[in-house]
């Protein structure tokens, strides 16, 4: 029996090419063509392109360009230069406060307490004044105490807040000066009501025993002076005497705002703000 070779070679059992089945061109795979596409493909690429648009909407150029400058604008108002300028006016004003409050030099101080905080609303926002007259009250509270603080805030706090919002949109001399002095006798009155409440005293009845006095002293100077008919007048009810309060209030309160605006015409003219111009009657008594 004849055997197999004891060594046989690997190579020899591995098909070669002349095994090989034939197989047509037609169906061999193709390599991919550097040709361009057909006008048909490219349509419908196209229109593929525009359904994708108009489901994922890409944003405009000057939409973003907005949406960058509103955001710069609003790191520029929050910047260091708004907190350190509204820092150092609203200790300005509770330096003012406090001096007037252990050496009082009179009303001449008092015509500035608004002026710092109406500084910082033409200087910046109404953020930044809110800021200063709230920074105000906390300061002085932690030197003075709440009350003193409180009496502050209202109504020198709030006073410059709407100061700075009427000079800023350039409002007219009378509509500050009136809405202001109805601010600063609802201070007045919220301050007689505070202190009675702390003090546990009728302080409204003291000042309405305090205008009776006064009254019944004119009352009697005029009939001195000739005035007969006022003698049969007799005393005057308390609805008079209270009316006769709140309307001495609110008188006072107008005069101090006045004097207010003359000190923030002559002081923030030099700072170069932009300030409402004086009637044209303040300027000629100015000018004279």
């Amino acid at each position: 029996m004849t055997q197999p070779p004891a060594n046989p070679d690997p190579s020899s059992s591995l098909p070669t090419d002349d095994d090989a089945p034939w197989i047509p061109d037609e169906w061999l795979p193709k390599a991919p063509s550097s040709q361009k596409h057909s006008p048909k493909k490219r349509s419908s690429q196209k229109q593929i392109k525009q359904h994708s648009a108009q489901l994922f909407p890409i944003p405009s150029t000057r939409a973003t360009d907005t949406a960058t400058e509103s955001t710069a604008a609003h790191r520029s108002e929050v910047g260091p230069l708004p907190l350190v300028e509204t820092a150092f006016l609203a200790s300005a004003a509770s330096l003012m406060w406090l001096v007037n409050v252990y050496f009082p030099p009179g009303p001449f101080l008092r015509i500035l307490f608004p002026l710092p905080i109406a500084l910082v609303y033409l200087r910046w926002n109404l953020r930044a004044a809110w800021m200063s007259a709230i920074v105000s009250g906390l300061l002085l509270t932690i030197l003075l105490g709440p009350t003193r603080s409180i009496f502050f805030v209202m109504p020198y706090g709030l006073l410059g807040v709407q100061l700075g919002f009427l000079w800023q949109r350039q409002a007219r001399w009378e509509a500050s000066i009136f809405t202001g002095g109805v601010l600063v006798a609802m201070g007045t009155f919220f301050r007689i009501w505070l202190l009675s409440l702390l003090a546990g005293e009728d302080l409204w009845g003291y000042l309405v025993a305090q205008i009776t006095q006064f009254i019944d002293w004119a009352m009697r100077l005029l009939t001195n002076w000739g005035w007969i008919g006022l003698g049969a007048l007799g005393q005057p009810s308390m609805e008079l005497i209270a009316f006769s309060a709140v309307v001495m209030v609110l008188f006072t309160s107008i005069v101090y705002l006045f004097t207010v605006h003359l000190a923030a015409w002559l002081v923030l003219g030099q700072l170069g703000m932009a300030m409402p111009p004086p009637p044209s009657w303040v300027q000629v008594l100015i000018e004279e």
